[in-house]
């Protein structure tokens, strides 16, 4: 079966499923003809991450959008293709930056062939991706995912900077993960009412959409790392503090916690490791950061909600709906 139309065992996940079956087989097929090249370490390494799974909400957000504007060609697909190997390789890059050892249960790609052919494997899947961009010929494409693009590769230098930084801020925090991460959820909303030529109060919406929404999934993401088990995230627990990455659930756990607890978590920011783990834990749940951090999701799941109310009903509307609550009460 195809990895795409593979997607969790969710009910909003399994709607979305069925509702774009057929399109998701295509985008799966394309993917496969894209990545083919002949150099075989290229092939072996991106069919390895592009194979290994994933929610692949990226691309579904560009399919979703561009039906719910009414959209009748099949560029939209072109379009899905593209965020997802935009986004596998930042994964690739991700992974050697943190020294990652495990994504989706199963061993990174730099941990399996290397850091130089992750990166460099990575480069080529952008250069892919600038490739189909050209061909689909809208300046208007190009501009949305060439600009995120740059952000997202902004935020990746915001973390590094807010790394072993426990005087990072709420507000840092929050920039860091809407240029990451937001900035591609939006991109991929937004590219769908563009190819749908559609005006331009429905592509605001559509992309504002995304933003709230990539907004709460990373911050879904953050309070996983320190509520869930390894198994149902696919990677190691506390892997976040293990690098030193202030996130928020940490950050709200030394604002609100007693001054050992404080000491603790940031000396922890500041050298990175598990050692206090166990302590750690439990300050995160006893000053209630975990609940927090998801009441912060919450909040921006209702803001992607809010930002489609103009937009006309349809089953893929209602997808789009559902996708706001999958994000927040997911549990990897």
């Amino acid at each position: 079966m195809s990895p795409l139309a593979s997607l969790p065992s969710h009910p909003a996940l399994a709607d979305v499923n069925l509702l774009l079956t057929g399109q998701l087989a295509a985008v799966d097929t394309l993917m496969s003809e894209c990545l083919h090249c002949d150099v075989p370490l290229i092939n072996q390494v991106s069919n390895y991450v592009i194979g290994n799974g994933g929610k692949r909400l990226r691309p579904v957000l560009t399919l979703l959008s561009a039906c719910a504007m009414g959209y009748p060609g099949t560029r939209h697909i072109d379009l899905a293709v593209i965020v997802e190997l935009i986004h596998t390789a930042t994964l690739l890059h991700d992974d050697v930056v943190d020294s990652s050892r495990l994504r989706r249960g199963r061993e990174t790609a730099n941990i399996v062939w290397g850091n130089e052919a992750s990166v460099l494997v990575g480069d080529f899947l952008y250069s892919r991706a600038f490739q189909m961009m050209v061909e689909i010929g809208e300046l208007k494409v190009l501009k949305i995912l060439a600009d995120a693009t740059n952000t997202i590769a902004e935020g990746e230098v915001m973390q590094l900077v807010n790394c072993r930084d426990p005087e990072t801020t709420e507000s840092r925090y929050l920039d860091t993960i809407r240029f990451k991460t937001a900035k591609l959820f939006e991109a991929a909303a937004q590219l769908g009412a563009v190819i749908a030529g559609s005006d331009a109060e429905n592509e605001n919406a559509l992309a504002c959409y995304g933003r709230h929404l990539g907004t709460a999934f990373q911050l879904v993401d953050d309070a996983l790392d320190y509520s869930a088990t390894a198994a149902e995230i696919g990677k190691n627990i506390g892997d976040d503090l293990a690098e030193g990455k202030p996130t928020l659930p940490l950050l709200y756990a030394m604002w609100k916690g007693s001054p050992e607890q404080a000491r603790i978590i940031r000396r922890a920011i500041e050298e990175g490791g598990l050692e206090r783990i166990n302590e750690i834990s439990s300050a995160i749940e006893s000053t209630g950061a975990i609940t927090y951090t998801f009441a912060l999701a919450e909040a921006e799941a209702r803001e992607a909600r809010e930002a489609l109310v103009g937009v006309p009903g349809s089953p893929f509307l209602d997808a789009l709906v559902a996708l706001t609550k999958f994000t927040v009460e997911r549990k990897s």
